[in-house]
């Protein structure tokens, strides 16, 4: 697996990422379990935006500087910013998902913050790994990427088909698993994932909500990781342009659930998304889709989408 990245901006990348799991993890949470209102939630979301952009802008720096083509620097910053919209985009179907889970268990809003600060490090590790491997086997078998191609399309199909559908977790396998290994209390006990009842220690919903988020995770990374694949096979674009979009995912969460309603037809959006990156990973061979098109036509469809939503919900409220 080549990459353009020099190494000294891998390094950069990982203190960035620790430093940012370091605020997360010591510093905001001295502050305890706490509601996190629309406007916290619109900063620490600017804040993780912005730090994206700096990033890029340093990555354009760096292959400018390595290479001194400004060509090959506007190319590589440009795919690193469709993988980030692109993974920024398909991470509010994990949203509504976690929204879904955090409404079914009931979870009180000021224990949801710890659950999505693990399952971020979760996500972060996990994506770490499935993209080294994607990243292998593409090198190795280029096929793979009519196997991804064809898998995004199915998805986005699927995804069309469900979309505006009640979801409902009463007959979710994983979670009738869990509860038949796992004995679970009916209460909370604070934002511990296990508590003590008639002498003896048992899990606490917040540890079966932990375990749903992971899972859920896994699920869409297979979905989201072949997709960024489609723009760019250098695993240093894949993996920074993902993480970044994770980071800012618990921001992102308590921003949305607050206006999830606004934009019932997101998920039509993404569905399309997902079928037009399919094809073109299936198209590859043939025709190449230039990376400022890939951009466009994501940021165009999400912005029709989330336009079409507001004045649907404007319509029917009227």
């Amino acid at each position: 697996m080549q990459t353009i990245a020099p190494l000294w901006l891998w390094a950069t990348f990982v203190v960035i990422v620790l430093t940012s799991l370091f605020i997360d993890f010591v510093v905001l949470r001295k502050q305890g379990a706490h509601d996190i209102g629309v406007k916290e939630a619109l900063n620490w979301s600017l804040v993780w935006v912005a730090l994206s952009f700096l990033f890029n802008g340093l990555f354009w720096w760096a292959v400018h500087d390595s290479t001194g083509s400004t060509a090959l620097a506007n190319q590589k910053s440009l795919e690193f910013l469709t993988g980030y919209l692109i993974e920024k985009s398909l991470a509010v179907d994990n949203i509504f998902v976690f929204l879904l889970v955090f409404t079914y268990f009931a979870v009180p809003s000021a224990y949801q913050k710890r659950v999505l600060m693990i399952g971020i490090v979760g996500a972060i590790v996990l994506r770490t790994v499935m993209i080294l491997v994607g990243g292998w086997l593409l090198a190795h078998f280029h096929w793979i990427l009519y196997l991804f191609g064809a898998f995004l399309i199915l998805t986005g199909v699927k995804m069309w088909w469900a979309a505006g559908k009640e979801p409902s977790l009463d007959d979710n396998p994983a979670l009738k698993l869990l509860r038949r290994v796992l004995p679970v209390s009916k209460r909370f006990d604070g934002e511990k994932f296990w508590t003590i009842e008639d002498g003896r220690r048992i899990a606490t919903p917040l540890l079966m909500v932990i375990c749903l988020v992971a899972l859920t995770d896994v699920i869409f990374a297979v979905d989201s990781i072949p997709a960024i694949f489609a723009i760019t096979t250098d695993p240093f674009i894949v993996l920074t342009s993902n993480v970044f979009a994770i980071l800012g995912l618990r921001a992102m969460y308590f921003l949305l659930a607050a206006v999830a309603a606004k934009f019932h037809l997101l998920n039509y959006g993404l569905a399309v998304i997902l079928v037009f990156i399919g094809t073109k990973m299936c198209l590859v061979d043939i025709y190449k889709v230039p990376v400022s098109v890939s951009l466009g036509v994501v940021v165009g469809i999400l912005a029709l989408t989330m336009l079409a939503s507001l004045r649907t919900s404007v319509r029917t409220r009227t």
